[in-house]
């Protein structure tokens, strides 16, 4: 099986950063995608920034030129960077991984709270 084990969630400012991290473990195989996904409270989950093994990068519109994400394959961790943090960024933020002919995994949840 894979576990997604996520860190660096909290409490900060407007205009802040924050990092979040994710470190993959359990499996044999690479993935061929990870990233991130956020659920705020009353809303759908979706999609915050994924990349791939190769190092593509997508971007939700809301979070463009704001976060960086970036990732270590032979770690398999990927780290979310979030710079110029606004209260709307306030969610449950999920780490998400893909490998070929295999389930999508998803991480516990870390809190992302931003409030002056």
């Amino acid at each position: 099986q894979v576990q997604l084990v996520e860190s660096g969630g909290g409490l900060v400012q407007p205009g802040g950063s924050l990092e979040l991290s994710c470190v993959a473990s359990g499996s044999r195989s690479s993935f061929y995608a990870m990233g991130w996904y956020r659920q705020a409270p009353g809303k759908q989950r979706e999609m915050v920034a994924i990349i791939t093994s190769r190092g593509t990068t997508t971007y939700a519109d809301s979070v463009k030129g704001r976060f960086t994400l970036s990732r270590d394959n032979a770690k398999n961790t990927v780290s979310l960077r979030m710079n110029s943090l606004k209260p709307e960024d306030t969610a449950v933020y999920y780490c998400y991984a893909q490998a070929p002919a295999a389930p999508t995994y998803w991480g516990q949840g870390t809190q992302v709270t931003v409030s002056s």
